[in-house]
């Protein structure tokens, strides 16, 4: 078993969950929410975000808009409706029984360990 490929089924997990929670804060497009994902170090290809945004607008969580740029041509900007919210707020909750979860089992192993 090759640790790449599960670490690329982690990060592929929460990636929906990161980035609903980028677009709680402010809507944003592409390049935005790739870069800040990036500055997470959790590196995604545009290949992959755009059939997940399609997805998650077609589930009904996200909206967009057109707005112009003044450096090129117009931008696509993504915002959580509120379905969105109330999924990501559904997320949160899930998301910190598992890390609460996940850290008693690990803290558990590492102390039998010392």
């Amino acid at each position: 078993m090759k640790i790449e490929n599960t670490k690329a089924q982690m990060r592929k997990g929460v990636l929906e969950y990161c980035i609903l929670s980028i677009l709680d804060k402010n809507d944003a497009y592409v390049a935005e929410i790739l870069e800040t994902l990036k500055e997470a170090k959790l590196l995604v290809v545009e290949g992959t975000i755009y059939p997940l945004l399609t997805r998650l607008k077609n589930a009904g969580l996200l909206s967009y808009r057109w707005e112009e740029s003044t450096s090129g041509p117009p931008r696509k900007y993504y915002g959580l409706t509120d379905t969105g919210r109330l999924f990501l707020t559904e997320l949160t909750d899930t998301w910190n029984n598992l890390h609460h979860a996940v850290s008693i089992v690990t803290k558990t192993k590492n102390q039998s360990n010392e």
